[in-house]
């Protein structure tokens, strides 16, 4: 490999043997800052610095934000191409522009240089490389090895525990059918230690055949072991020969007249039946790969990636990337598989369906980092092909999916534009609610919304901090989150006027096609929920840190909080409702509910910590001695939790008032 990166035109790109560029002499004289001369002058003289050795390079900003990373086999000439004065597409263009600094780290081997920009890729999240979008880890299944008697688990997270791990599954929902299954199958236990080691007699599962029990000694250390050893045989691919087996003693149990003994191996099969039967498509010659099909259109890219282990499909998922509408699906697919392995183990055989430029390195990366070989493939002929076709099909309807979807939420974006007569369609909402129980506890929260929907990664919770506020104090409540948010804003994004923008596009900092609100933090709207009184604080924490134009809108609840006769206010404008089955108003509900849960969520959380933290006292009308009563008839603070109103009334020396207390305190239904 050469250090070409993807990134860069193919006739500005330096070759391996091509001699050292000379460096225009930008450096002499100085530019207008956020310009695409000042970029390059920037660029220049980090040249000077640059080492000529393969490792890793990161583009920054003027406020220090990380704007590209890239790996090169040879920095300095990676780096000395941003200098051409000609050849770089529109998205080059304007991250020179934004360029004040550069940092390198360089490495022993490109291939180590290509993990790292992966690792920094995923941590940083720069503006302008390819970032793999909700990146959650998947769920393995993990029959342990450090108990005589193991336990079978649905495991997340970093693989540290004895035992043997199956996955990944594609969803939690997948794998928790397979537990289930599993159990009924396979008889083992799915408790925890502490809970195993302090039973005296077998619990419900036992009863419902889905535990055999071995915490009361119901089935010995051999037959158990013998349960275990089968369970991990058809985890590994052996499952024909497991039901073959189990199919034979049921057999020979029908033979000896022990019908009980056979029902259980019936049931034992049909089990591992509806495993093996809802799997879908099945490889016949594969045992273990991983498959990747990318799908662009509409400036969208869907990425379908498919799991099969020994030889059984254990699922899919969709991911959509953001990435720039030049990059082609090769580029794409390259920095996508990149970011995607970097905290996941790769099978053996990683099936693509395009080729790309890196896939030779990336396949050296891959076996580096997990110890053994690893083929990055691109299948032109037969079952493999197939496997391939089929999910690049799952991609494309993936797609179209994700395109009507978008489509849709663009219609009622335009519709919210035209109603509440903003500039121009919104691409960041934000939506703030608070919650508490009678002033303790309070919670501000922030949700955010866009063109693709709820941006979770984007929530953000405010613990209220001011000792000034009452109690119950909405309005101050609110009047601390804004000023802490916006404050916070305007330190760290410096907001752009309508000339910055157009001056930003006329000097080439960005492109006229870039959508500004797509970068900046900035809401085109804010949602409160509350009435004319919120509405005033609102627009008076604002005015007082100079911000005067910022769309605001206050969601006052209906009647009896009925749903669908909400009123809005709006500065300077009369108060207004919209028709009781208007689309619009239905998707500002679902935006004001999304603040509402998150709120009451962020609440419950930091309540049930000062619980525990602080005990029974926190309730009204709980003393020392009914705290006693409780945990004496209960055990635990969590089993008080969980008790129903009834349950609370049976302790002793607690009333059926006191029980209702008691029973609001732990429920968030109370929450404001």
């Amino acid at each position: 490999m050469n250090g070409t990166r993807k990134d860069i035109d193919p006739a500005s790109v330096l070759r391996e043997e091509d001699e050292e560029p000379t460096l225009p002499e930008l450096e002499s004289a100085e530019q207008p800052s956020g310009t695409l001369a000042a970029g390059r002058a920037a660029i220049v003289r980090a040249v000077k610095h640059a080492p000529s050795r393969p490792g890793v390079y990161r583009m920054i900003d003027a406020q220090g934000a990380v704007l590209y990373v890239g790996k090169a086999k040879n920095i300095k000439k990676r780096v000395a191409s941003y200098t051409r004065p000609v050849g770089h597409d529109n998205r080059i263009i304007r991250m020179i522009a934004g360029t004040v600094t550069m940092e390198f780290v360089t490495t022993k081997t490109e291939t180590e240089a290509l993990l790292l920009e992966a690792n920094l890729i995923k941590r940083l999240r720069p503006r302008f490389n390819v970032l793999l979008r909700d990146d959650k880890s998947f769920p393995y299944i993990l029959i342990t090895s450090d108990h005589w008697a193991p336990q079978l688990l649905k495991h997340r997270g970093a693989r540290t525990g004895k035992g043997h791990y199956y996955g990944p599954f594609a969803a939690a929902g997948a794998v928790n059918r397979t537990l289930n299954t599993l159990e009924r199958a396979f008889l083992l236990r799915s408790c925890s230690d502490s809970f195993f080691e302090a039973r005296t007699r077998p619990c419900l599962l036992y009863q419902i055949k889905r535990c055999s029990a071995p915490c009361t000694g119901e089935i010995d250390f051999a037959g158990y072991a013998e349960l275990v050893r089968e369970a991990n045989a058809f985890l590994s691919g052996r499952s024909v020969s497991v039901q073959k087996q189990l199919a034979a003693e049921m057999d020979k149990a029908s033979a000896a007249l022990d019908f009980e003994r056979a029902a259980t191996y019936r049931d034992r099969i049909s089990a591992l039946s509806a495993i093996t039967s809802h799997q879908g498509i099945n490889p016949r010659t594969l045992e273990e790969a991983d498959v990747f099909a990318l799908h662009q259109a509409g400036g969208y890219t869907c990425v379908e990636v498919f799991f099969f282990r020994t030889g059984q499909n254990w699922g899919n998922r969709a991911y959509f990337p953001k990435a720039d509408r030049a990059l082609g699906a090769p580029e794409v697919l390259s920095a996508f598989l990149a970011q995607f392995y970097d905290d996941k183990p790769p099978p053996r055989l990683v099936l693509v369906s395009h080729d790309f430029e890196e896939r030779a390195l990336l396949a050296k990366a891959l076996t580096t980092k997990s110890g053994r070989k690893v083929e990055v493939g691109v299948p032109q002929r037969g079952e493999r092909k197939e496997l391939v076709q089929h999910a690049l099909t799952n991609a494309r309807e993936a797609l179209a999916r994700k395109l009507a979807d978008t489509s849709s939420q663009q219609k009622l974006l335009n519709a919210l534009t035209e109603t509440f007569a903003l500039p121009r369609s919104p691409r960041r909402i934000e939506v703030y609610d608070n919650s508490h129980i009678g002033g303790s506890n309070a919670v501000g929260a922030m949700v955010v919304a866009g063109p693709e929907g709820f941006r979770k990664n984007q929530y953000r919770k405010f613990n209220i901090r001011s000792a000034d506020i009452a109690p119950g104090d909405d309005y101050g409540m609110l009047r601390e989150v804004l000023q802490r948010r916006f404050k916070r804003l305007l330190e760290e994004n410096p907001r752009l006027s309508a000339d910055d923008a157009l001056a930003a596009v006329l000097t080439g900092e960005v492109g006229e096609g870039q959508d500004l609100g797509d970068e900046q933090p900035w809401p085109d709207l804010v949602l409160i929920d509350g009435g004319q009184g919120q509405l005033s604080v609102a627009t008076e924490t604002l005015a007082a840190l100079g911000m005067t134009d910022l769309p605001l809108v206050a969601i006052a609840k209906g009647p009896d909080r009925d749903a669908g006769r909400e009123t809005f206010f709006m500065p300077g404008r009369a108060p207004f409702k919209l028709p009781p089955r208007d689309p619009l108003l239905y998707f500002i509900e679902r935006l004001r509910d999304e603040a509402h849960r998150f709120a009451i969520g962020s609440h419950r959380t930091r309540r049930k910590k000062d619980i525990r933290e602080a005990g029974l006292q926190e309730i009204p009308g709980i003393g020392p001695t009914r705290k006693r009563a409780l945990l004496r008839h209960f055990g635990t603070l969590k089993a008080i939790e969980r008790a129903s109103l009834p349950d609370l009334a049976l302790v002793p020396g607690i009333n059926a008032e006191t029980a209702r207390k008691i029973y609001e305190f732990f429920h968030e239904q109370t929450a404001q």
